[in-house]
């Protein structure tokens, strides 16, 4: 029997679920947790492993994608686990899965004086245990309270948990090279565990959502429904890819000075789009809001690309940024409204990797393409592909408005 497709959103004046507002600062918290957890590592584990333990940069820099592969392998599981076994068990499995990295990260530091190998091996098993944890946290976190809240509460949901993310990590990264410089690597680690320790108990206690009754899509009728949608997220999160990556060394090719204020003014931005213009996507539809972010990220990547002055060159990136905030949220509640509330985890584990693809193909791609025609040339090109995304999301848009015909 086939299974109802539930709208994304309700109309403006529907009414709001009681304690929604609560109900979702209390899943971000999980989520601000989670990435600050993985923020915790991340610059801190590179030097330690070329420098401490005498690595190679190359292992240096696996040292930090490894989480990341992990993450890409299981969002699709996790996905469809959370429909399953529910959201609420999906994030505390990603909590305990945080814990088990700490204590693999504590366990890594403390050997590393003498047994580097073996060091680097403990990191590693860390590494995969924090992506696995990742993605049972942001999966779990968002898809717990869509099931808590109003429909048309959706796009916020993503939203604050969205701006939970990049703040975790911003704020976790400093954080972490403060602990290493006061205790040691393995303090970081120890943070790490302590923090999803304390989240579980709260996580634990937290009401569990009755889960939709119908049949469950097939992951490969999954795919389908949110492919457009997820293709469209992975050509936008090109963007946002080049300037983490890469901005820096734009700035020092041109001998500019403020290549940080380049990478805050984005991140400052991204947040102020998303708490400002979040309520657009119920008023305006998502697929109007992904046009019109699409070709605002376009634009600031094409200043940044062809900028004369670094002032110019924040300037697009602050643009950037403010383009690029509403990209997955705008996106992500039309894909949902192609599948049935049964298959939603799935659909959000299955919409998420395309941004973990875009990313993860990004350092690669940018890299070669620097080398060949100049850093400048890795924006521009970030810009032409928000361009086609927003072509995506006008072709989406125009099959949704065509009349049916019998």
């Amino acid at each position: 029997m086939a299974t109802e497709i539930q709208p994304a959103i309700r109309p403006t004046g529907s009414p709001v679920a009681r304690g929604g507002l609560r109900e979702i600062l209390v899943t971000v918290v999980y989520t601000l947790t989670a990435y600050l957890i993985v923020g915790l590592p991340l610059a801190a584990l590179p030097p330690f492993v070329h420098g401490a333990l005498g690595f190679s940069a190359v292992l240096a820099g696996l040292s930090v994608s490894v989480q990341y592969l992990a993450t890409f392998l299981t969002r699709a599981p996790i996905g469809r686990m959370t429909d399953t076994v529910g959201p609420k068990q999906m994030v505390i499995f990603g909590l305990g899965a945080c814990v088990c990295s700490g204590l693999f990260t504590v366990a890594g530091g403390l050997v590393a004086p003498g047994h580097p190998a073996l060091s680097l091996t403990l990191l590693l098993i860390g590494r995969l245990c924090l992506g696995a944890g990742e993605s049972g946290v942001s999966t779990g976190a968002i898809t717990w309270a869509i099931g808590r809240t109003a429909p048309n509460q959706s796009a916020r949901v993503i939203s604050w948990n969205g701006i939970a993310t990049y703040g975790g990590i911003a704020f976790g990264a400093p954080i972490g090279i403060l602990i290493q410089s006061l205790i040691g690597f393995w303090g970081i680690g120890l943070v790490m565990a302590l923090g999803g320790l304390i989240a579980l108990p709260f996580a634990a206690r937290g009401p569990v959502i009755r889960r939709a009754s119908g049949v469950q899509m097939p992951m490969r009728s999954v795919l389908g429904r949110v492919l457009p949608h997820g293709v469209a997220l992975a050509l936008g999160s090109l963007g946002f890819g080049t300037i983490a990556s890469f901005v820096t060394l734009f700035f020092a090719g041109r001998h500019w000075a403020g290549a940080a204020l380049a990478v805050t003014a984005f991140g400052l931005f991204f947040i102020l789009a998303r708490l400002i213009f979040v309520n657009s996507i119920a008023r305006e539809g998502g697929l109007r809001v992904a046009c019109a972010s699409f070709a605002t990220e376009a634009l600031g990547l094409i200043i940044l690309g062809l900028a004369p002055s670094p002032l110019i060159a924040v300037a697009g990136a602050a643009l950037t940024g403010f383009g690029f905030a509403l990209v997955f949220p705008a996106l992500g509640v039309e894909a949902f409204a192609r599948v049935p509330a049964t298959s939603r985890g799935a659909a959000l584990g299955v919409f998420t990797v395309f941004l973990d693809v875009a990313l993860g193909v990004t350092g690669p791609v940018a890299g070669f393409l620097s080398a060949a025609y100049g850093y400048a040339s890795i924006f521009l090109l970030a810009g032409v592909a928000a361009i086609i995304g927003g072509g995506i999301a006008v072709a989406l848009g125009a099959r949704l408005a065509r009349p049916k015909t019998a």
